[in-house]
């Protein structure tokens, strides 16, 4: 039975959902530089010190020419000059270190942030948003933003105060030529602002481009095998190129627009050089100023020059970043599960701890009237039908329960809606005697075991798996629960053990050992209430009366919710629910539903292979 869910016919996406959503702003940028704040305290610090050694070397070589027109001795100018250089050139160095640490710093904080906010998201998030899109915003996102360090804020900050001793200087120097040169640098700056917002622009469909690049290659990485066996390898590399080369076209597009920067850079130096060559050289002609205050003017001129070409590199870099902290600040901006909790059900704090209560009800889980429909998690444009339509039943404490019924019923949906991976549209869901959304999620979940139908194992061990839900689970533990389960087996052929890897989505298990360590991973937290989705459904006749027997013997004390695949094991559930297009059509045990209901009765004769 396929779980009823419908999510093969729902959209996948990565691009904004919510046209809302505002853009990155610089001002998105400062909490994660602000938790490096003493290291750019001492940057700045440095580019102070060196902005005033490289200002001080065109003052040095004006007294150095005008030492050696007038015949005196300039010698220890020389040595000054040389250690402004030397100082200089220190200066630079570690300061671009340190801001080569401070950016692999942001980078790592804003990962952090990213993947903190991103596994805290709802389900529904994960349902609607392709896996590789995700990955590329932690990886290939958050990388940009090294780039507003290592090549854009602090040094515009240095290069801001060169510029700006520089500018005072030839004010004092030549106010005339001074008024020429900004004219020049004035008509760039316009220039390349505006091409700035070009590049933020291009910046964000660039990264939405390697994130549908890395979905498509996720994709076809993650079903190798059926690819391959379908013949299609082919059409799936046909897919990864094309969007492979739309990521290529958006990064040219990209790289055509930040070009045009240089240029700009370039014309504008020259321009400016020029200018003050000639002017400057019919100034000094006239008597205005003198030779050795025009070379120091000229040396000033490329001394502003270049933090100019820093603050052009540093918009050009920083509008890329912002174009990238877009698509973060998007995920980042998404409401975590259970952060609107209090619009849904007034919690309450004087509840009782969720295994207090078990134990003091007659019923572990009760549904009243309980209606549901993903087009309460999905966008607005999407139609999506009512799975559940007042579902109405209870479970009782310490007894097995089946779900029976076509595919599509709803049998899953309910499973996720007692683990609050999504809540109901209408009606209650109740724990015990209490409402499950007064609970706490974690606390609601410790009490539940869940195994989901296609049973995922995670890449690692054995033991890794195991712990999951349990990290402080001893080897010995570890190896009770998988005897349980029928998995001693698989232990001891491998000389690792509990240890031995399992591979990339437990490729190294079969089908039925696989949903065997999923339950027992299941079963190491101890969980009084276990829901098993179709946990037989790859289990061979030896291997399925293994598990019927493991089963029966984890179900001492414990409430068990089963999605069933197989009349073998319904027949000895204490009740049975029967579930139609979203509806209880019956509920009892085995003799009487054969007896009352039609469906069951058809589903039972053909041992409930539907």
């Amino acid at each position: 039975m396929s779980m009823g869910m419908g999510r093969g016919s729902r959209r996948r996406r990565s691009e904004p959902a919510d046209p809302s959503i505002p853009k990155a702003k610089f001002s998105h940028l400062m909490p994660y530089l602000l938790e490096h704040k003493p290291v750019l305290v001492v940057v700045i610090i440095l580019s102070i010190f060196g902005s005033a050694a490289t200002l001080g070397q065109p003052l040095v070589v004006s007294q150095v020419i005008t030492r050696v027109t007038n015949g005196e001795i300039f010698g220890p100018l020389v040595w000054a000059l040389i250690a402004l250089v030397v100082v200089s050139a220190f200066i630079s160095g570690f300061q671009h270190y340190l801001l080569q640490r401070t950016g692999e710093g942001v980078v790592l904080s804003s990962r952090r942030t990213l993947v903190r906010r991103m596994l805290h998201l709802p389900i529904s998030e994960f349902d609607t948003r392709r896996t590789g899109d995700l990955v590329s915003r932690v990886g290939s996102d958050t990388t940009l933003l090294r780039a507003v360090l290592t090549q854009g804020l602090v040094d515009a900050i240095g290069g801001a105060l060169t510029f700006a001793g520089a500018l005072v200087a030839m004010i004092i120097i030549d106010p005339i030529l001074l008024g020429l040169t900004l004219l020049v640098i004035f008509v760039a700056i316009v220039v390349v602002v505006t091409l700035s917002r070009r590049i933020r622009v291009a910046s964000r469909k660039a990264q939405d481009q390697v994130g549908e690049l890395a979905a498509a290659v996720e994709r076809a990485i993650s079903s190798v095998r059926t690819v391959r066996a379908a013949n299609a390898t082919d059409r799936e590399i046909a897919e990864v190129d094309l969007a492979a080369k739309g990521a290529w076209q958006m990064g040219v597009k990209v790289a055509k627009i930040s070009a045009l920067v240089v240029p700009v850079s370039f014309i504008a130096m020259q321009v400016a050089f020029l200018t003050v060559l000639g002017v400057g050289g019919y100034r000094v002609a006239a008597g205005a100023i003198t030779v050795a205050q025009l070379v120091s003017f000229i040396l000033f001129l490329f001394m502003m020059i270049m933090p100019l070409g820093q603050a052009f590199g540093a918009i050009s870099s920083t509008n890329s970043a912002l174009g990238a902290l877009g698509r973060i600040q998007e995920i980042i901006a998404l409401p975590i599960e259970g952060e609107n909790d209090r619009d849904i059900a007034p919690l309450n704090p004087k509840s009782d701890e969720p295994r207090t209560i078990l134990n003091k009800a007659k019923n572990a889980l009760t549904f009243s009237k309980v209606s549901f429909s993903y087009g309460s998690v999905e966008p607005v444009e999407t139609k999506s039908p009512v799975i559940l339509d007042h579902v109405s039943f209870s479970v009782p404490h310490g007894q097995r329960t089946a779900l029976v019924g076509p595919s599509g019923s709803g049998k899953s949906t309910i499973l996720n809606l007692i683990e609050r991976f999504y809540d109901p549209t209408a009606g209650v869901i109740k724990l015990g005697s209490v409402d499950i959304r007064e609970l706490d999620r974690e606390a609601l979940r410790s009490q539940i075991g869940y195994v989901e139908q296609d049973a995922p194992v995670l890449a690692g061990t054995i033991a890794d798996n195991l712990r999951l839900a349990k990290p402080d689970a001893t080897d010995e533990e570890c190896l009770a629960v998988l005897n349980d389960v029928n998995l001693s087996r698989v232990v001891k052929r491998n000389p690792l053990g509990i240890n031995a890897l399992v591979g990339e989505n437990g490729i190294m298990l079969s089908g039925g050992e696989r949903q065997r360590l999923a339950i027992a991973r299941a079963l190491l937290a101890a969980p009084p209430i276990l829901l098993l989705d179709e946990s037989t459904s790859s289990l061979d006749g030896k291997n399925e009366q293994m598990m019927r027997e493991a089963i029966d013997k984890v179900a001492a004390d414990r409430t068990l919710l089963i999605i069933a695949h197989r009349l073998s094991t319904v027949v000895d559930c204490d009740q049975i629910v029967v579930l139609e297009q979203g509806k209880v059509i019956g509920t009892g045990t085995h003799s009487e539903l054969v007896k009352s209901t039609p469906l069951y009765r058809d589903l039972a004769k053909h041992q409930l292979l539907v």
